[in-house]
């Protein structure tokens, strides 16, 4: 591939930030049709309760109030629906609680919606929202899922009285089994992964439109992709063609996931303005998004590796409990599945058993969240892994290099869900990662530490993910009449830089600065399909589909070109947004070409399409170094490594902002971030006062740059790395708080997030235990 002055593999600078920084940004609470209304959710207090209306005639009387809606009201659309539902192993199905628009009769989590006020002003709705009257009776609630699963716990859903929505497995138990009863060594450990709230810059909102002469509905709405909201919206909840909605999406201040999924506010608001004949428009504050948005991870699970006596892995099982809340959200079931498939992760592990079941509890539906499920994977697999090394003596990175699966043993398909993983060199990685974070020199940094009274530890994690699977993206790339050139993509940019990445990918075949191409997404009307953006899919499907797209135009242009300078299509090239006679100064600018008489819009418009024939799998290791204080248990992380395997790099710079976005999240699950719920199912971490997100202060200087092995599934190489720096993180840095506190206490069993007060907690106990 020829290198191209604004194409593939330069570190070109964000051409979309100067719109930002300068206030251009039109985010979905920018957006205010006229005469527009303003919408309030009136949200349920308690997690399990039977509940009636006492009055609703105060509240439909009061001052500027337009319309109340309960669920009486909503009998002729469908619920907001699971669209990921999954068999259990013996091929039953059970009970999949699809979200109703509204709650009828029964509320099952704090947070779940009652009802839905409109009226002129947010201060009217919300002061009808609270006259109100709603009679609860409490119920008792599910709320600990290793608890809802035992015999005699409350049930959620009385078709589940189990609460166990799916209970999957995978690879061959028996033959697993054996080989434990006969190993040398059997490890366990059995670890949490903390239940996260799935914060964003802007908190979720929209605007609902209908038009009474066509009969056709608007929603502009943040979110992760319009295509699939439009299609589930007028398919399984309005029962109307999907022509007749319109979807937009504009600028997003972050998704991670979360704003994916079909939430039942899009439904209340467009429902809403057919019946009122006016826009309405609703928009989560912070205090709402705690308990209306979907949550993510939220594993329990026990792991066992059989190995004989050179610390060689014969096999693995996993026992892993996922939560799903109160409904089955989008893809909720799917997701522990999801991660169950990666459990492999880079080890050469001949046999591996893996049983997962996703549990019904009273609180907040979980779904997808950065990286959606390969996290939780990678986290589980990499603390057993170190826990390994520790009870077999040996170090770290030896127990790895004798289980890597070799670059000689690719294409390489896993033990369990027949992956195929196609490239990679994890030794390459984990040895560059080493040199760079300086392992040799640890002992030095260790003996300063102890000088200084403080405790230090180090740690690693190798990781492997899936990436970049399923459907393709048809992306057109127009020349218009200004000579600039237009992408219409189905995916959706929630700040990863879509509009340089797929600049550039244009520019690699029609050489034109970046600021002359414009990228349109979001926008059900303009973009003919999508499948939006999410498991890291935008740069390895849509970035190549417009490569694809814009190889095609650069053809047509050249076509078109051809007659006017009277030359032969293959002694053409382009240059300088312009095409021209090779080896002479005969040229035709790209305006000139697309006011040719034959440049009709189909004549100026390039197709593509790329489907993935396999997944991408991006791979790499993160090495952490932290210091703690023993006296307070405070963590501070002093050193972060990262050598990370993405195929190729489109945009170096943008891939770097990608990878340390993902680390901090990682950091903040790690050392900070929990969800928490009290026994009767009310959510404790309710705000920015209870739940602590990282800070500038909590991160280290990142260290990261690539050994890249090319993937053999995309035609340009190209893995994905948008969830990433998710992935490798939180086992990296708690591998490294478990090394400082063997090392000084002999301590290995802790939990995320890794609080000053747990690791207090941690160094008490084992101090009481030495003493």
């Amino acid at each position: 591939m020829s290198v191209k002055k604004f194409g593939i593999g330069q570190p070109i600078r964000r051409v979309e930030d100067q719109r930002f920084l300068t206030g251009g940004g039109r985010y979905t609470d920018d957006v205010v049709p006229e005469k527009t209304l303003v919408g309030v959710v009136l949200r349920s207090p308690h997690a399990h309760a039977r509940f009636r209306f006492t009055d609703l005639d105060t509240a439909r009387g009061m001052k500027g109030v337009r319309l109340v809606l309960t669920a009486d009201d909503l009998t002729h659309l469908g619920d907001v629906p699971c669209l990921a539902p999954l068999a259990n192993s013996d091929g039953s199905q059970s009970h999949v609680a699809h979200i109703p628009v509204l709650a009828k009769g029964v509320v099952k989590h704090v947070g779940d919606a009652v009802a839905f006020i409109v009226a002129d002003t947010a201060l009217n709705a919300r002061d009808a929202a609270e006259a109100i009257g709603v009679d609860y009776e409490t119920l008792p609630a599910a709320v600990d899922m290793r608890h809802a699963i035992e015999k005699g716990s409350p049930a959620v859903w009385p078709q589940q009285p189990n609460n166990v929505a799916v209970d999957q497995s995978m690879g061959d138990k028996a033959k697993v089994d054996a080989i434990f009863a006969k190993a040398d060594k059997v490890v366990k450990l059995e670890i949490e992964n903390n239940r996260l709230v799935t914060n964003y810059m802007e908190t979720r909102g929209c605007i609902g439109e209908y038009d009474a002469k066509t009969k056709t509905y608007k929603l502009t709405a943040s979110s992760q992709g319009v295509h699939g909201l439009r299609d589930t919206l007028a398919n399984q909840i309005l029962k109307v063609k999907p022509a007749k909605v319109h979807v937009v999406t504009g600028d997003v201040g972050g998704g991670f996931g979360t704003k994916s999924f079909m939430y039942r506010e899009y439904v209340l608001a467009v429902e809403a303005a057919r019946l009122l004949k006016r826009p309405v428009k609703w928009v989560a504050d912070r205090s709402e998004h705690f308990v209306g948005d979907a949550q993510g991870r939220d594993n329990v699970a026990l792991a066992e590796v059989a190995m004989d006596r050179s610390g060689k892995f014969l096999a693995m099982r996993f026992d892993i409990l996922g939560n799903l809340g109160a409904y089955a959200s989008q893809f909720g079931p799917y997701i522990p599945y999801l991660g169950a498939t990666m459990m492999t992760g880079v080890y050469k592990t001949p046999a591996i058993f893996v049983r997962v079941r996703c549990v019904y509890t009273n609180t907040v539906p979980v779904d997808a969240y950065r990286g959606a499920g390969r996290p939780e994977a990678a986290y589980l697999l990499e603390r057993l892994v170190d826990r390994a090394a520790r009870e077999m003596g040996m170090k770290p990175d030896a127990i790895r290099r004798k289980n890597f699966i070799p670059p000689s043993a690719m294409p390489y398909t896993t033990p369990i869900a027949d992956r195929t993983y196609d490239t990679g060199d994890f030794d390459q990685h984990m040895t560059r990662a080493m040199e760079a974070a300086d392992w040799a020199g640890f002992k030095d940094r260790l003996r300063a530490a102890r000088k200084d009274g403080k405790i230090r530890g180090i740690g690693l994690a190798t990781y492997i993910e899936c990436t970049a699977w399923g459907d393709g993206e048809d992306v057109e790339v127009r020349l218009e009449t200004d000579g600039g050139v237009t992408i219409f993509s189905g995916t959706q940019s929630n700040g990863q830089g879509h509009a340089t990445a797929y600049a550039q990918f244009a520019a690699q075949h029609l050489d034109l600065p970046l600021d002359r191409i414009r990228v349109v997404q979001g926008d059900t009307a303009q973009v003919k399909t999508g499948h939006g953006t999410g498991g890291s899919r935008s740069i390895p499907v849509g970035g190549v589909s417009t490569y694809v797209a814009a190889r095609n135009l650069a053809e047509k242009l050249k076509d078109l070109a051809s007659e006017k300078l009277e030359a032969s299509v293959g002694d053409l090239e382009i240059v300088d947004g312009a095409v021209r006679v090779a080896g002479t100064d005969r040229r035709i600018t790209f305006q000139e070409i697309a006011n040719l008489p034959g440049a009709t819009q189909e004549a100026r418009t390039g197709q593509g399409e790329f489907v993935p024939p396999n997944a991408t799998y991006p791979n790499g290791t993160h090495i952490a170094e932290v210091e703690i204080d023993p006296e307070t248990g405070v963590t501070r992380i002093v050193r972060y490594t990262i050598c990370d395997d993405f195929g190729i790099a489109v945009n170096p710079l943008l891939l770097a902002g990608q990878v340390h976005g993902g680390v901090a999240q990682g950091i903040g699950q790690a050392l900070l971030e929990r969800t928490v719920y009290d026994d009767d199912g009310q959510l404790v971490t309710a705000s920015f006062m209870d739940y602590c997100m990282p800070r500038a202060g909590d991160l280290p200087s990142f260290h990261f740059e690539t050994k890249n092995v090319p993937s053999t599934t995309n035609p340009l190489g190209i893995k994905g790395a948008g969830e990433a720096g998710s992935i490798g993180s939180c086992p990296a840095v708690m591998n490294a708080m478990v090394d400082a506190l063997d090392r000084a206490y002999g301590a290995r069993d802790l939990d995320m997030p890794a609080t000053p007060d747990r690791v207090f907690a941690a160094i008490r106990a084992a101090r009481t235990i030495a003493a």
